[in-house]
């Protein structure tokens, strides 16, 4: 059955679209006018969804999260295979078409063993099932300043060589799309240019640097700031630092916790005209291994840490994380009327995906659809995955309220 979805609002397009899906499942045209659309008499079983004015996005893409449902990425081995099956469904229905999981500071050891399982499970993920899928593996260390480590372990932090580096990654090069380091650590600055040599995308972060040895990082390669704000100097007036010099660098993109605790929504304001909105900044969820599970107390490598609300704290208070998903970031920030839909939206679906290179909604994609809708009484915005176009009432999972 093709589909026409008619009265679209879409990222990046302006004013209201019409969107053709064939009968395939592929995005085959994108237009404001529908006369410039497949007639229906011509098609085979048309349908239409006429979703007036709502907005219609891809799914999200998080770039930083840590685990699922009880499983943190560090601990993960062969036997935790079909509970990685059950994460990427979970995420899916979250509203997540792809992500990248996080392997937090920990032992060499414990990183080769997470590597290889991830290299035996992407390759097996299955296509038939709707379910997020992992791009590759994001490293955050364990190459971080130990005086910004946060809840970072500090016996397993390692100086930043380039002969460490090489250990770490071992066999895995080809899986890590993604590793964020503090790079005052590399005194002869030549790790950022093998790792971009590796095709692996470079991020700054829990890092001490200064304006200055940011730059060169961004110089020599470096494209990402991890975790805006979070472990790293604040902005300052006559020491901008590592964050300052992302914001003022062409072609660089930070991620950000839009959780409500882990960045002041005035901060977050600041952030987002800083950067650009979509053009420089990007949301993660950074949820730990409890996402999916109620609050409580949890294990979390030898420690344990405390969710409350969604927030996830060691016992001494540090923050160490979230347990929200991705697109609640997306939520807050409309409800805090801090940008508008359309860039809520693209912040999760759009400038990730630019941010490592994947294609934004187009033509000739696969039509894994949300359908987002703000009730104007209450200025919630809320989604709906449109995962079953194919179905008579099109129903799909959706967020609480949509």
């Amino acid at each position: 059955m093709t589909l026409d979805i008619i009265n679209a609002r879409v990222p990046s397009y302006q004013g209201l679209q019409n969107i053709h899906i064939n009968d395939h499942g592929i995005i085959d045209a994108i237009a404001p006018n529908p006369e410039t659309l497949p007639k229906l008499e011509t098609l085979p079983n048309p349908a239409i969804l006429d979703v007036a004015g709502d907005w219609v996005s891809l799914g999200g893409v998080d770039l930083q999260i840590n685990g699922g449902l009880g499983l943190a990425f560090t601990d993960v081995d062969f036997h935790h295979i079909p509970l990685l099956q059950d994460i990427c469904q979970f995420l899916w229905h979250q509203g997540v078409d792809h992500f990248l999981p996080t392997l937090v500071t920990t032992s060499v050891e414990k990183i080769q063993r997470s590597l290889s399982v991830f290299a035996k499970f992407i390759p097996s993920q299955p296509y038939q099932t709707p379910s997020a899928r992992i791009l590759g593996v994001h490293l955050e260390g364990p190459f971080l300043n130990p005086q910004k480590r946060g809840a970072h372990p500090l016996e397993y932090l390692l100086p930043l060589t380039l002969e460490n580096v090489k250990e770490v990654l071992g066999y895995y090069g080809n899986l890590v799309k993604l590793i964020t380091i503090a790079p005052e650590l590399d005194s002869i600055g030549e790790v950022i240019p093998y790792l971009r040599s590796r095709n692996i995308i470079v991020s700054l972060g829990h890092s001490q640097a200064t304006a200055e040895q940011a730059q060169s990082a961004f110089e020599h390669g470096a494209s990402m700031v991890t975790h805006a704000f979070n472990a790293m100097p604040g902005l300052h007036h006559r020491k901008p630092g590592l964050l300052g010099a992302a914001l003022v660098t062409p072609g660089v993109q930070c991620g950000l916790i839009a959780d409500g605790q882990h960045v002041c929504s005035t901060m977050i304001q600041l952030l987002l005209r800083a950067g650009g909105y979509e053009q420089g900044i990007f949301l993660v969820s950074d949820a730990l291994a409890p996402i999916g599970l109620p609050d409580g107390v949890y294990p979390w490598d030898t420690r344990q840490i405390e969710v409350k609300n969604g927030t996830a704290r060691l016992p001494d208070g540090t923050l160490s994380g979230t347990t929200l998903p991705l697109l609640v970031g997306v939520e807050n920030l409309v409800q805090w009327g801090i940008c508008s839909i359309e860039n809520g939206i693209a912040l999760a679906t759009v400038s990730p995906r630019q941010a490592i290179g994947l294609p934004t909604l187009n033509i000739g994609q696969p039509a894994q659809l949300l359908r987002w809708h703000l009730d104007e009484e209450t200025s919630k915005l809320s989604w709906q995955r449109l995962s079953d176009y194919r179905s008579s009432q099109l129903v799909g999972v959706q967020s609480p309220g949509f």
